[in-house]
């Protein structure tokens, strides 16, 4: 079986979206499915640049390029973000012979060609199957729909009256097994942290949204309490598609002038882009991975998911919920009580860093939750759409320009 994963610009160290196909490719090739990727123009390590962007006027060169790698199955990675918020992505369906599966890894939150047009004038046309105002042609007629969690799955049954596959992110580090002294002893070789001071890492892209500054806002009051061996090491690189060049470089300078107005800069690594064995000593090595974004952390959060892997004790925002949500304060995780707030990201870490028994109880409870969050699972449950989708077990929806 030969599948076409396509990714709008292919750039695992800039973009996450692309790091996960980076990943389910080496999943799927394990399990035996051939897989190329299909990206535009300016990508690294793509099977084949087949357009120069993702307009619409380039929507038939990409059709054409992911023909001529002859797939069986054409598999659509979407984020608007990845594709620079251009529609030729979502048009696919309609140009390529293959049946199209598509990923939502974002979903209810824009459309496409503008926000501003009114609810109303976007549903009869989702709910009769022809347009999706965020996908345009991917959610009503590609042959299968997959999300990565429950909440966009609800959102496209409501919308357009289709029931994805939830199938999961992975993390999106190998646990490359180092023992606790070996892992402390890398750390303290990488960025001279001593292995008898208490360590805090936070763990991917830095984004104003991921809530370093109150991080680093609460460490100042932490060290203020006499926790002077308190270290933190931010593990992530700047630039990405959603903050790129100066704007990423802005961004650093700020938060370092920030560390060093708080008093802190002598306490804090800003690292960078680290590869995978040293982000995997890091996270085994610390005694909290912080994650305070603003909107919360989910279980589509690759970070929070190798965080979890290798039995951290995480500390984190969570997103506002009914109580439903997978996540469990004091079981998986240490929660933050409140977002963007430096006193509530110092409270749960001061209650982490005093009480061993919380950190160790979350540490399995993590452990045990990743365990179902697995790449091995998660390219078995790909490979099983595929062979559906080609047995013709998936049905299209009414109306669909499948072929």
């Amino acid at each position: 079986m030969r599948v076409a994963l396509v990714c709008g610009r292919y750039l695992p160290s800039r973009d996450g979206v692309a790091d996960y196909v980076r990943r389910l490719r080496q999943a799927l090739a394990a399990d035996g499915v051939e897989v190329l990727v299909a990206a535009a123009r300016g990508s690294e390590g793509a099977d084949a640049e087949v357009c120069p962007d993702w307009s619409l006027r380039s929507a038939v060169a990409a059709a054409r390029g992911i023909a001529a790698l002859a797939p069986d199955v054409v598999h659509v990675q979407f984020a608007p973000s990845a594709y620079s918020y251009r529609p030729g992505v979502g048009v696919l369906p309609a140009l390529l012979r293959a049946p199209v599966v598509t990923t939502l890894h974002e979903y209810a939150w824009w459309a496409w060609p503008s926000r501003r047009i009114p609810d109303l004038s976007w549903r009869p046309l989702e709910r009769a199957g022809w347009w999706d105002r965020e996908t345009l042609l991917l959610g009503p007629h590609s042959r299968a729909l997959l999300a990565t969690n429950s909440s966009h799955a609800r959102a496209v049954s409501a919308r357009l009256r289709r029931e994805p596959r939830l199938v999961p992110i992975g993390p999106n580090v190998p646990d490359v097994g180092l023992s606790p002294a070996a892992a402390h002893a890398r750390v303290a070789e990488l960025w001279g942290v001593p292995p008898e001071a208490a360590l805090l890492a936070f763990f991917g892209f830095v984004h104003p949204v991921k809530g370093v500054r109150y991080l680093l806002e609460a460490l100042a009051r932490l060290r203020d309490e006499r926790r002077e061996d308190l270290r933190l090491v931010v593990a992530g690189g700047f630039e990405s598609l959603a903050l790129p060049g100066q704007e990423a470089l802005d961004f650093r300078a700020e938060l370092e002038r920030h560390a060093a107005e708080r008093g802190v800069r002598d306490a804090v690594v800003f690292a960078g882009h680290v590869p995978d064995a040293d982000v995997s000593a890091l996270l085994r090595a610390c005694d909290a991975l912080v994650l305070p974004l603003t909107a919360g952390v989910t279980p589509k959060s690759g970070a929070l998911l190798a965080g979890l892997d290798h039995a951290c004790c995480v500390v984190a925002t969570l997103p506002p919920s009914d109580g439903s949500g997978p996540l469990r304060d004091g079981v998986q995780v240490v929660a933050i009580e409140r977002v963007r707030d430096s006193d509530a990201v110092a409270a749960a870490l001061r209650q982490v860093l005093n009480d061993p028994e919380l950190r160790d109880r979350v540490r399995a409870g993590g452990r045990a939750f990743a365990a179902d969050y697995r790449w091995p699972a998660i390219a078995k449950a790909h490979r099983e759409v595929y062979e559906q989708v080609l047995a013709g077990q998936v049905p299209a929806r009414t109306g669909s320009l499948a072929r």
